[in-house]
């Protein structure tokens, strides 16, 4: 489906008259799951590319919001929900605009202070209570769920690259994966710590973006 500024222009213009007058260009490097427009200076508009991604709208309605309120980082906390209608045919999203560039288009030669803080974030994101979340599924590509989901894709993987790769080692370690059993309590999950979702400023991590894998999974424990 393509996702234009037009578009985009129409839906504002009659779902939220009250913005109609600001500015809309796309957001560079916005992925592919959604298409992102900036709305003005300091908001942003998410649309999901096809109906796989539709699901996460509701699920970032609801919960970024509440995970905003419990982390130390900025994450996109959406301000308003659109509707879906006769030209566009998913909900979609206004957020709060944040500041910052892509980790993968900026170049900073030691990371390690940033793997501090993101480790950081991480911990405090898995702290939050996370017993009525949304447990892995369509919704985000089974991010978090059982490894099982995978097998099919991740035997053939080892297949096409037995003449790179040692076949019997990688099938060991696939099989040890799919033997471990699940020891903990639910915990949330990002579903997608990528650099491109990592937003840098002044050579410091300041947000972490695109929670639309997010999801429950549960501490995934190998046997002994």
């Amino acid at each position: 489906m393509i996702i234009s500024i037009e578009l985009v222009s129409r839906l504002i213009y009659q779902q939220f008259p009250e913005w109609s007058d600001l500015y809309i260009t796309p957001v560079k490097n916005a992925g592919n799951d959604n298409r992102t427009f900036h709305l003005g200076d300091h908001m942003s508009v998410r649309l999901p590319s096809s109906a796989g991604y539709a699901p996460q709208v509701e699920k970032e309605q609801k919960w970024l919001p509440i995970l905003a309120e419990k982390l130390s980082l900025p994450i996109p906390i959406p301000i308003a929900k659109g509707n879906a209608n006769e030209e566009y045919p998913w909900s979609w999203s206004v957020y709060k605009w944040i500041e910052g560039e892509p980790l993968s288009h900026y170049n900073i030669e030691n990371l390690n202070h940033i793997a501090k803080d993101l480790g950081l974030f991480l911990k405090e994101l898995q702290a939050i209570d996370a017993s009525e979340g949304p447990l892995a599924g369509k919704h985000n590509f089974y991010r978090g769920g059982s490894l099982s989901i995978y097998n099919e894709e991740s035997r053939n993987a080892i297949e096409n690259n037995k003449e790179d790769f040692d076949e019997g080692l990688l099938s060991e370690i696939w099989w040890l994966a799919l033997d471990s059993e699940w020891e903990s309590k639910p915990v949330w999950v990002h579903g997608d710590i990528a650099p491109g979702n990592l937003l840098v400023k002044d050579g410091q991590l300041r947000a972490v973006i695109d929670f639309g894998i997010l999801g429950v999974e549960t501490l995934l424990v190998m046997q002994q």
